[in-house]
């Protein structure tokens, strides 16, 4: 049953041959001259594209980078190695692969220069969308491993490689990871920094147990194949630590949104006698609850809204009312 399940994913006659892809992903072997110089002109450039993509929030720029970006190649070239057990090949890929992160970061940082200092990182979509990475990242990240090392094995599905490309976010994590230590905000780099890393497992993990499982790697030097369990296990044990932080992050802004929403809901209610009113958007800015209201006139009396707020959020938090005709209410403190 396990081979005609491998021979569906990757046909014979589609296969590729282990030396196609070893020239493909491992930087060492081949034209290296050539290959090393092609890989860092492309992930500089995309360093590059990357860091102006998130420093003007254009979804489109951003993209253009993953496409191009070469980091994705040591990477699976570090799967590869693992699963011929070839530790070599792989430490090499490791190398190539911290190297190109030093590099970006590097550009992220330095772009960051033209920051001014009264640019809010949060408030760019580019850059909170990479520093509160939660499990589904993860999730989407073990599926994108699963498609691009598929996809360098067969033949027939190499068209799919750019999208891969654009499903697995490794450039444009770590420019905003630079953009934030130049900023100053060394705990949302560290965010950056986790998706970065969760990513580059979860593709080391799939790319490794696709390309052992068809046929690329090489029996274990022990008779049991020891050796190859461990390298799963780590891989596996690696995920599972990376993952607590993202679940925990899940968790935290699941119970956000739900909050949001109840607050929401109340401030609804508030404002039921003011025909037209609506709220806008219910975000926190530090500590302070801000909530943002659509009216065509005056508000209520915001007690009534405080005490509808009570058991929604937290005793002492700070409530901020702003209006779209301009006026910014302080609501006062829940409980206070």
């Amino acid at each position: 049953m396990a081979s005609n399940l491998i021979r569906t994913v990757l046909p014979d006659s589609q296969r590729r041959s282990v030396q196609d892809l070893t020239a493909d992903l491992d930087l060492s072997a081949g034209d290296v001259s050539a290959k090393r110089s092609a890989f860092w002109i492309m992930l500089a450039l995309s360093a590059v594209i990357a860091t102006a993509g998130v420093l003007s929030d254009s979804t489109a720029t951003v993209i253009g980078a993953m496409i191009i970006a070469p980091l994705a190649t040591p990477i699976m070239g570090l799967a590869l190695g693992l699963a011929k057990g070839r530790p070599r090949a792989a430490l090499q890929s490791v190398w190539f692969v911290v190297r190109g992160v030093v590099l970006v970061v590097a550009v992220g940082a330095l772009f960051s220069l033209l920051v001014p200092t009264t640019f809010d990182l949060l408030a760019n979509s580019q850059i909170a969308s990479r520093t509160s990475p939660g499990l589904l990242d993860l999730v989407a990240a073990v599926a994108t491993g699963f498609a691009g090392a598929i996809a360098l094995a067969r033949r027939d599905v190499a068209a799919v490689l750019p999208g891969v490309a654009i499903a697995i976010s490794l450039v444009p994590p770590l420019a905003v990871a630079g953009v934030c230590l130049g900023d100053g905000a060394p705990s949302l780099a560290g965010g950056a920094m986790l998706l970065f890393v969760s990513n580059v497992v979860a593709l080391v993990l799939a790319g490794t147990l696709v390309y052992a499982t068809t046929g690329y790697g090489v029996a274990s030097a022990a008779p049991d194949g020891r050796s190859r369990r461990r390298t799963y296990v780590t891989i596996t044990v690696v995920l599972a630590i990376i993952a607590i932080p993202l679940a925990g992050n899940t968790a935290f802004t699941y119970a956000v949104a739900r909050r949001a929403e109840r607050v929401e809901q109340a401030t609804d209610a508030w404002l039921a006698v003011v025909p037209g009113a609506t709220v806008t958007h219910v975000s926190y800015s530090g500590s302070t609850l801000e909530i943002d209201i659509r009216t065509p006139g005056d508000l209520p009396d915001t007690d009534a809204l405080m005490d509808a707020l009570v058991g929604t959020i937290p005793d002492g938090t700070p409530v901020i009312v702003e209006t779209s005709l301009g006026e910014r209410v302080d609501a006062g403190t829940i409980g206070g």
